[in-house]
């Protein structure tokens, strides 16, 4: 079985983004955030031996600007249709059916290139691992001529399990730990954030100091 990997992580523009974590950074830096967060998920995406390309797919300049920097591939959102329609138009039709494929949130700072390899090693048909709550869905990879079919949003982990995805039950902190909170972000902290968030988190003066990614 081929580990040869096409990644998508789909970005909405920079103002509408993250709306549940305003306020965990000084109004003028969340974009700043948005996108060290984008920026460390990318860099441990591309550093997974597992993955051959990662496309970002996005509307946001910004966003656009630092995926091509770190050596990902912008996409523009064509549908224009939300979160699940962007995952199915980069992995169905830009990277295509022949390939296999994985959408992951962009929000995944503290992501290890090891944790990310070891999920994709375990997927057979489809399968989908939850966030750190149980509830929500960080990554949905799927084997050649399979469709994504993505469920991502409220609930997304019943929701997918009961589209017939497979529950991966590894120990993946830094995979299962998405930010959507305030809380969320103190617990990548825990965790060991990418260089590119603890350095915006240090120069703000909310952490002294971060765990390494190792």
């Amino acid at each position: 079985m081929s580990d040869s990997w096409t990644a998508v992580i789909p970005v909405k523009r920079l103002d509408l983004a993250k709306t549940r974590l305003r306020g965990a950074v000084p109004a003028a830096r969340h974009q700043d955030l948005a996108l060290a967060m984008l920026a460390d998920t990318t860099a441990a995406v591309l550093t997974c031996a597992e993955v051959t390309e990662l496309l970002v797919v996005t509307d946001d300049p910004a966003a656009a600007e630092i995926a091509r920097g770190l050596g990902a591939r912008p996409v523009p959102d064509e549908p224009g249709a939300g979160l699940n329609a962007a995952f199915r138009f980069g992995a169905d039709v830009v990277a295509g059916r022949g390939r296999d494929r994985v959408a992951l949130q962009g929000d995944l700072p503290a992501l290890r290139p090891a944790e990310l390899g070891e999920a994709l090693r375990s997927i057979e048909r489809r399968g989908f691992v939850a966030d750190a709550a149980g509830t929500g869905t960080v990554l949905l990879g799927v084997r050649r001529e399979w469709d994504l079919d993505p469920r991502f949003g409220p609930g997304s982990a019943a929701a997918h399990a009961a589209s017939g995805a497979a529950a991966l039950t590894g120990d993946w902190p830094g995979l299962r730990q998405d930010v959507d909170t305030a809380d969320d972000l103190r617990a990548v902290l825990t965790l060991g954030a990418g260089p590119h968030t603890c350095d915006l988190l240090r120069d703000l003066g909310l952490t002294s100091s971060c765990l390494p990614a190792a």
